[in-house]
């Protein structure tokens, strides 16, 4: 793992989205998706009505890993190991019980895991599920991988999935509550 440490704005949200790690390019901007796969996410939730500088202030941003994991020789960034994933476990951990978040939106395979069994994104995109996370029943939301490398979201049926995902945020009484009295 290759810092600095990369953490969102620090803000107490009954929304978290948690993404994988940082990439290369967030130590440089010391924000979340600070960069190309931020550019397509906030695209997203521009379609639903909510600008970045607006969900940057009212959604806690985490991530299961909080440093740059270190480029895949093959390409792309490193998944993070089981061991790097435990070593930061407390911290999404202690992020529960402070925000005791009502909705969470994994950003990811890697994020989706953290919450979910399954095989197949499409097994789990564009529904909402209800899981206990820190002791506490939470909806789940998960989100594709906004990446410039993933082709997922671009056709279907990942592109309808992604599209009932974000439709299913976008009602959830959290969201209406942070975002439709702006």
């Amino acid at each position: 793992m290759i810092g600095p440490v990369i953490t969102g704005v620090v803000n107490i949200s009954n929304i978290m989205s948690v993404g994988q790690a940082p990439g290369i390019h967030e130590g440089k901007v010391q924000r979340p998706f600070g960069w190309t796969a931020g550019k397509t996410l906030f695209k997203w939730f521009e379609s639903i009505g909510v600008v970045e500088e607006d969900y940057r202030q009212k959604v806690y941003m985490a991530a299961v890993c909080r440093c740059f994991p270190g480029k895949n020789p093959k390409g792309g960034d490193r998944v993070p190991s089981k061991q790097e994933i435990e070593n930061c476990s407390q911290w999404l951990e202690a992020e529960y019980r402070i925000h005791e978040p009502d909705l969470i939106i994994p950003i990811g395979k890697l994020a989706i895991q953290q919450y979910l069994t399954f095989k197949k994104l499409t097994e789990v995109i564009g529904q909402e599920h209800e899981v206990r996370v820190g002791g506490r029943m939470m909806s789940i939301i998960p989100l594709p991988h906004p990446s410039g490398v993933s082709t997922w979201f671009r056709t279907d049926p990942g592109k309808s999935l992604l599209q009932d995902a974000l439709a299913l945020i976008e009602k959830h009484p959290s969201w209406q509550a942070a975002f439709k009295s702006s």
